[in-house]
C-alpha cells in the first residue's frame, strides 16, 4: 500500500500520488498518460496532473491497481 508520507517530490497536490517505492516500470504512464509521467532521470513516475474527468479517474484507478509494488495511492 502506498504511503502518503513518502510521496515523490514531483507529485502535484491532490488525491492521487506516487511514493518512493516506485520502480519505474512505466505501467502507470502507459495506463494513464494524461496523469502520470516519468521523472527526467528515469528513476520513478509521478502524477503531473490530477484526473479532471471520469475517464482520467478510471485510467488513474487502473494504474493504481496495476502497480506491481503498490506505489500509487489515492486519498480522496
Amino acid at each position: 500500500m502506498a504511503d502518503k508520507t513518502n510521496k515523490v517530490p514531483e507529485t502535484i497536490p491532490g488525491p492521487y500520488y506516487v511514493d518512493e517505492e516506485c520502480i519505474a516500470c512505466e505501467l502507470c504512464v502507459d495506463a494513464a498518460p494524461a496523469n502520470f509521467i516519468m521523472a527526467d532521470d528515469g528513476t520513478h513516475a509521478y502524477v503531473y496532473k490530477q484526473p479532471e474527468n471520469d475517464e482520467e479517474k478510471a485510467a488513474s484507478d487502473d494504474a493504481m491497481t496495476s502497480c506491481p509494488v503498490d506505489a500509487i495511492g489515492k486519498d480522496g
